[in-house]
């Protein structure tokens, strides 16, 4: 098959958040939700849980619920990123893993432009990306809901037939199902939904799915 479309997930698909960068986010934002709301730590953890599960993203609720200004949001709550070098975990193998791979590469996620901008340059992918799709080029309205994918569909002129998201969260691979989209899953886990194509177990397993002839 020719002129397929890879889509990539960033924070636990093209590196591994979880170690270093989750826990700053989560602690950023738990902060950033309790003085702005007036909540104590578990109050504020319990609210950006809700939004979370409503709207796939704490920002959407507080903008929607509180008035808060995004751009002040996602920087204040990425203001770590002169400590990015030290913080980032990563396979080295990818950029000759993704270089392998025939056809458009963009990265799908909703993490801010600057964020994602330098984790790609530090990870050495920056080069290999035809297209950035962050927050704030998706209109502050992230995954899973349909806009975003619309959105990105629409300006690049895609078919969804021809994309293939590559992605760590289950929900977003749902909602690209629904359009049409081929769907793998980066995950260890042994039960997979329907809706997911392919599991691997980390982008590097990627040529050997046959997904781009």
């Amino acid at each position: 098959m020719t002129g397929r479309v890879w889509l990539f997930d960033l924070d636990n698909t093209l590196h591994d958040a979880n170690p270093h960068i989750f826990p700053a986010i989560s602690r950023a934002m738990g902060e950033y939700v309790a003085h702005r709301v007036g909540l104590d730590e578990q109050e504020a953890r319990q609210l950006r849980d809700h939004y979370w599960r409503r709207y796939g993203a704490t920002l959407t609720g507080l903008v929607r619920h509180h008035g808060v200004d995004p751009h002040h949001f996602l920087a204040t709550t990425h203001a770590f990123l002169d400590y990015l070098p030290r913080m980032l975990v990563h396979e080295p193998a990818l950029r000759h893993v993704l270089k392998r791979l025939p056809g458009r590469k963009i990265v799908f996620s909703n993490a801010p432009r600057r964020y994602v901008e330098a984790v790609l340059e530090l990870i050495g992918l920056r080069s290999l990306i035809d297209g950035i799709w962050c927050i704030e080029r998706l209109r502050f309205t992230p995954k899973p809901h349909g806009a975003a994918f619309r959105r990105l569909l629409s300006r690049e002129r895609l078919d969804a037939r021809r994309c293939i998201l590559v992605e760590d969260t289950p929900a977003n691979l749902r909602a690209a199902k629904r359009l049409g989209m081929t769907t793998v899953l980066v995950s260890r886990a042994q039960q997979v939904p329907a809706y997911v194509d392919r599991r691997i177990k980390s982008v590097l397993e990627l040529p050997k799915l046959g997904l781009s002839r």
